[in-house]
């Protein structure tokens, strides 16, 4: 089982780290820097039609130029924390929620790790109850495989 979760954590921890970076990037001196819809997809592994699906729902807001989408660091930090929130499982009005408390300038910041804390102490603990109902069930059913076992083997033993 650990060696089917191995891959799962490796991309997690990949998106991770590469979330991270990206939100770091947007801070630097070059936050002048834009971006085509194109480059976002290519570099975050996504199709046009997701980062449309963002735009559609207010998550991103593009600025238009001559009618193409052009992106800020910011919404390339934007579109890396929608992602990396989607693959722990956050609905889109949690993550709408998550980025509207950041604020225009960052004010919000410490109600947005104040309400990530809370978010993840929840999740960790629903998660830690399904894996011991998840033990427990696994406990059974291997009693049950062993008495089966057993009797199937008194039963050719006797023949």
């Amino acid at each position: 089982m650990d060696t089917v979760q191995a891959p799962a954590r490796r991309r997690a921890a990949r998106s991770a780290s590469q979330a991270q970076a990206v939100i770091a990037s947007h801070r630097t001196e070059d936050a002048g820097q834009l971006f085509g819809i194109t480059e976002l997809c290519q570099e975050f592994g996504i199709t046009l039609r997701t980062i449309r699906f963002y735009e559609d729902k207010g998550l991103l807001s593009p600025r238009r130029i001559n009618g193409a989408r052009v992106y800020t660091r910011r919404d390339r930090a934007r579109l890396a924390l929608i992602l990396r929130s989607k693959a722990i499982g956050a609905t889109l009005e949690e993550i709408r929620h998550y980025l509207d408390l950041y604020g225009d300038h960052g004010e919000g910041r410490q109600q947005q790790l104040q309400w990530v804390r809370e978010r993840t102490d929840a999740s960790i603990r629903e998660l830690e109850a399904r894996r011991a109902a998840i033990e427990a069930t696994l406990a059974e059913l291997r009693l049950i495989n062993t008495e089966v076992r057993a009797q199937l083997e008194r039963m050719e033993k006797a023949r």
